[in-house]
């Protein structure tokens, strides 16, 4: 039987993303999502339901989130489920947790809102934006003759 084991969740960072650098020099940034479903009731009421998503990013990508994330961030994220297990050192029970592991992913929001969140950014959106296009050229004089008919075509 084949399988599938895609997940897709645009929300917000629950806390600024945990780094961790191990001994074999991997990266690995660990944060949560909360991730908002708006739906309506039977009586025509609207609610909102939150879920909160661990994730767990590795390498180069783990850097750049924990070094441009920060709680309140606006991130979509593709992954996949990765079943965490353990033995519990207190209680000697069995545990495990469903994890988001990060394959790509991509900053939504504009940089106000990294702002807002303390992303520490003091750069205007202006300063960041692109100079100004310069106006068009004035269009040429044709040089038809009657026996042939020339347009300037602009594409």
């Amino acid at each position: 039987m084949a399988s599938y084991n895609k997940v897709i969740l645009a929300g917000n960072l629950t806390r600024d993303p945990e780094l961790r650098t191990y001994p074999n020099g991997t990266v690995i940034a660990k944060f949560g999502l909360a991730v908002n479903r708006r739906y309506t009731t039977k009586e025509g009421e609207a609610r909102d339901d939150t879920l909160f998503v661990d994730i767990d990013s590795f390498g180069k990508q783990a850097e750049v989130i924990g070094k441009y994330c920060t709680k309140g961030s606006a991130i979509l994220i593709d992954g996949h489920l990765k079943l965490d297990q353990w033995q519990d050192k207190t209680t000697n029970e069995k545990r495990n947790r469903l994890v988001v592991v990060l394959d790509t992913f991509t900053f939504i929001g504009g940089r106000g809102d990294a702002t807002a969140a303390g992303g520490g950014n003091t750069a205007s959106y202006d300063d960041s934006a692109p100079p100004p296009r310069r106006p068009a050229a004035p269009p040429r004089a044709s040089t038809a003759t009657n026996d042939s008919i020339e347009e300037d075509v602009p594409f």
